[in-house]
Protein backbone atom coordinates (compact mmCIF):
# COMPACT_ATOMS: atom_id res chain seq x y z
CA UNK A 1 0.00 0.00 0.00
CA UNK A 2 1.35 3.15 -0.90
CA UNK A 3 -0.70 7.09 -0.70
CA UNK A 4 2.05 9.20 -1.60
CA UNK A 5 5.57 10.15 -2.00
CA UNK A 6 5.91 11.07 1.77
CA UNK A 7 4.98 7.70 3.41
CA UNK A 8 6.67 4.68 3.49
CA UNK A 9 5.37 1.30 1.54
CA UNK A 10 4.07 -0.72 4.16
CA UNK A 11 3.48 -4.72 3.88
CA UNK A 12 0.46 -6.94 4.29
CA UNK A 13 1.97 -7.57 8.00
CA UNK A 14 1.96 -3.81 8.60
CA UNK A 15 5.90 -3.34 8.58
CA UNK A 16 7.80 -1.03 6.54
CA UNK A 17 8.94 -3.14 3.06
CA UNK A 18 12.15 -1.08 2.49
CA UNK A 19 13.17 -2.14 6.01
CA UNK A 20 12.28 -5.94 5.85
CA UNK A 21 13.64 -6.34 2.65
CA UNK A 22 17.22 -5.46 4.74
CA UNK A 23 15.83 -7.93 7.34
CA UNK A 24 15.56 -10.45 4.97
CA UNK A 25 18.85 -10.00 3.32
CA UNK A 26 20.27 -10.43 7.21
CA UNK A 27 17.69 -13.64 8.00
CA UNK A 28 19.61 -15.33 4.76
CA UNK A 29 23.07 -14.58 5.81
CA UNK A 30 21.61 -16.06 9.41
CA UNK A 31 20.23 -18.81 7.07
CA UNK A 32 23.62 -19.55 5.10
CA UNK A 33 25.80 -19.60 8.73
CA UNK A 34 23.65 -21.60 9.84
CA UNK A 35 23.72 -23.68 7.52
CA UNK A 36 27.72 -23.99 7.71
CA UNK A 37 27.41 -24.31 11.69
CA UNK A 38 24.52 -27.30 10.79
CA UNK A 39 27.54 -28.88 8.31
CA UNK A 40 30.03 -28.59 10.79
CA UNK A 41 28.45 -30.17 13.86
CA UNK A 42 27.99 -33.20 11.17
CA UNK A 43 31.37 -33.13 10.72
CA UNK A 44 32.42 -33.29 14.08
CA UNK A 45 29.56 -35.75 15.13
CA UNK A 46 30.86 -38.51 12.84
CA UNK A 47 34.84 -37.60 13.13
CA UNK A 48 35.06 -36.84 16.43
CA UNK A 49 37.32 -39.70 18.69
CA UNK A 50 38.65 -40.21 22.07
CA UNK A 51 38.21 -40.48 25.63
CA UNK A 52 34.97 -38.42 25.59
CA UNK A 53 33.52 -40.14 22.19
CA UNK A 54 30.26 -41.12 23.99
CA UNK A 55 29.75 -37.71 25.78
CA UNK A 56 30.93 -35.11 22.80
CA UNK A 57 28.83 -37.79 20.07
CA UNK A 58 25.56 -37.45 21.96
CA UNK A 59 26.33 -33.46 22.56
CA UNK A 60 27.26 -32.61 18.68
CA UNK A 61 24.14 -34.51 17.38
CA UNK A 62 22.03 -32.40 19.98
CA UNK A 63 23.37 -29.97 18.80
CA UNK A 64 22.81 -30.27 14.80
CA UNK A 65 19.12 -31.60 15.66
CA UNK A 66 18.52 -28.17 17.17
CA UNK A 67 20.43 -26.05 14.36
CA UNK A 68 17.92 -27.78 11.98
CA UNK A 69 15.05 -26.66 13.74
CA UNK A 70 16.50 -23.17 13.79
CA UNK A 71 17.54 -23.08 9.74
CA UNK A 72 13.53 -24.09 9.25
CA UNK A 73 12.20 -21.20 11.50
CA UNK A 74 14.64 -18.55 9.89
CA UNK A 75 14.00 -19.90 6.41
CA UNK A 76 9.86 -19.92 7.06
CA UNK A 77 10.44 -16.49 8.69
CA UNK A 78 11.83 -15.23 4.93
CA UNK A 79 8.79 -16.69 3.64
CA UNK A 80 6.63 -15.26 5.94
CA UNK A 81 8.19 -11.68 5.52
CA UNK A 82 7.58 -12.25 1.95
CA UNK A 83 10.83 -13.42 0.40
CA UNK A 84 12.89 -16.25 -0.36
CA UNK A 85 15.06 -18.01 1.46
CA UNK A 86 18.46 -19.10 0.02
CA UNK A 87 18.57 -22.96 -0.55
CA UNK A 88 21.78 -23.72 -2.89
CA UNK A 89 25.47 -24.12 -1.38
CA UNK A 90 26.83 -21.75 -3.50
CA UNK A 91 24.19 -19.10 -1.68
CA UNK A 92 25.91 -20.67 1.57
CA UNK A 93 29.00 -20.27 0.45
CA UNK A 94 28.81 -16.67 -0.25
CA UNK A 95 27.27 -15.53 2.72
CA UNK A 96 29.40 -17.77 5.19
CA UNK A 97 31.25 -15.60 7.94
CA UNK A 98 31.90 -18.87 10.39
CA UNK A 99 35.10 -20.92 10.19
CA UNK A 100 34.47 -24.40 8.17
CA UNK A 101 35.55 -27.14 10.08
CA UNK A 102 37.21 -30.05 7.90
CA UNK A 103 38.64 -33.28 9.46
CA UNK A 104 38.04 -32.22 13.25
CA UNK A 105 38.19 -35.14 15.87
CA UNK A 106 40.04 -33.92 18.49
CA UNK A 107 37.41 -32.80 21.42
CA UNK A 108 38.62 -29.51 22.24
CA UNK A 109 39.38 -28.49 18.72
CA UNK A 110 35.83 -29.49 17.79
CA UNK A 111 34.48 -27.87 21.19
CA UNK A 112 36.47 -24.55 19.90
CA UNK A 113 35.26 -24.46 16.70
CA UNK A 114 31.47 -24.78 18.20
CA UNK A 115 32.18 -21.32 20.70
CA UNK A 116 34.16 -19.76 17.70
CA UNK A 117 30.98 -19.92 15.74
CA UNK A 118 28.20 -19.13 18.38
CA UNK A 119 29.84 -16.07 18.66
CA UNK A 120 29.98 -15.13 14.98
CA UNK A 121 26.60 -16.14 14.58
CA UNK A 122 25.09 -14.26 18.23
CA UNK A 123 26.75 -11.25 16.02
CA UNK A 124 24.79 -11.63 13.03
CA UNK A 125 21.91 -12.42 15.55
CA UNK A 126 22.25 -9.34 17.31
CA UNK A 127 22.18 -7.13 14.56
CA UNK A 128 18.84 -8.58 13.14
CA UNK A 129 17.31 -8.02 17.02
CA UNK A 130 18.48 -4.21 16.37
CA UNK A 131 17.07 -3.83 13.04
CA UNK A 132 14.13 -5.83 14.22
CA UNK A 133 13.45 -3.93 16.85
CA UNK A 134 13.29 -0.31 15.24
CA UNK A 135 10.42 -1.02 12.56
CA UNK A 136 8.66 -3.66 15.73
CA UNK A 137 8.77 -7.00 13.83
CA UNK A 138 8.04 -8.95 16.46
CA UNK A 139 8.22 -12.10 15.34
CA UNK A 140 11.69 -11.45 13.90
CA UNK A 141 12.62 -10.25 17.23
CA UNK A 142 11.06 -12.77 19.63
CA UNK A 143 13.27 -15.26 17.38
CA UNK A 144 16.16 -13.74 17.24
CA UNK A 145 15.80 -13.00 21.26
CA UNK A 146 15.13 -16.95 21.65
CA UNK A 147 17.95 -17.85 19.77
CA UNK A 148 20.15 -15.40 21.63
CA UNK A 149 19.04 -16.76 25.25
CA UNK A 150 19.77 -20.56 24.39
CA UNK A 151 22.83 -19.72 22.35
CA UNK A 152 24.60 -17.65 25.07
CA UNK A 153 23.63 -20.84 27.59
CA UNK A 154 25.01 -23.16 25.02
CA UNK A 155 28.47 -20.98 24.62
CA UNK A 156 28.69 -21.19 28.64
CA UNK A 157 28.30 -24.47 28.54
CA UNK A 158 30.77 -25.16 25.97
CA UNK A 159 33.45 -22.76 27.40
CA UNK A 160 32.88 -24.52 30.99
CA UNK A 161 33.75 -27.77 29.12
CA UNK A 162 36.78 -26.43 28.08
CA UNK A 163 38.18 -25.09 30.68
Amino acid sequence: MKTNQNTTEINVLGLPTKEVDAIVGDLNVLLSNFQVYYQNLRGIHWNIKGKRFFELHVKFEELYDDSQIKIDMIAERVLTLGSTPLHTFEDYLANNKLEVGKNISKDTDAVQLIIKSLSDLLKIERAILDASGEINDEGTNSMMSDFITEQEKTLWMMKAWSE
